[in-house]
């Protein structure tokens, strides 16, 4: 069986991406469950109005159930054990209207629109050695049925077409 995370900034359509791959019969859990459901959260976080994840406590104690394919939905997720990982980005002035729709505060969509400006979660990836087969798509140019298409197309190939690494990430600064 696979696992799969499905990383990126909030707002960048990782819940809207993993329901369709559901729709198609993969097993979607999303970090906060996780996290929750393994005693994992923390305290919570007044001006990012969420509940902290120790994230590091998680991947030592979440073992992937190895009768499903699985999607693990969240912006930590790629720091989990997994087969494979899907980096989805936003262009960040969309990004930001997306964050403002969803009434965020003006501290959150700061940071998170930063974030994603200096790619936050390759920065991560690199910084902790994170190996796995990586595509990075761009949702503010594709539709979900696009981005779920190019996702299962990946996945069928046995993550090998577009296979992406550091060296070719989206760029939102050049």
């Amino acid at each position: 069986m696979v696992s799969i995370a499905i990383t990126g900034s909030p707002a960048v359509g990782k819940t809207t991406i993993s329901n369709l791959l559901e729709g198609q019969g993969w097993s979607v859990k999303s970090v906060a469950w996780l996290a929750k459901s393994n005693d994992c959260e923390g305290d919570y976080d007044e001006l990012m109005d969420c509940v902290e994840i120790d994230i590091h406590k998680l991947a030592e104690k979440y073992v992937v159930d190895a009768d499903d394919d699985v999607i693990i939905d969240g912006h930590l997720s790629h720091f989990l054990d997994v087969d494979a990982i899907i980096i989805l980005r936003c262009e960040p002035a969309k990004l930001r209207a997306r964050l403002e729709s969803r009434g965020y505060n003006e501290a959150k969509i700061n940071a998170n629109v930063e974030w994603e400006l200096i790619a936050g979660t390759w920065s991560e990836i690199v910084e902790f050695e994170i190996v796995a087969p990586i595509l990075e798509l761009d949702s503010s140019t594709l539709t979900p049925d696009e981005l779920a298409g190019k996702v299962v197309a990946w996945i069928n190939n046995d993550f090998k077409t577009r296979s992406t690494t550091i060296s070719d990430v989206i760029d939102w600064l050049s």
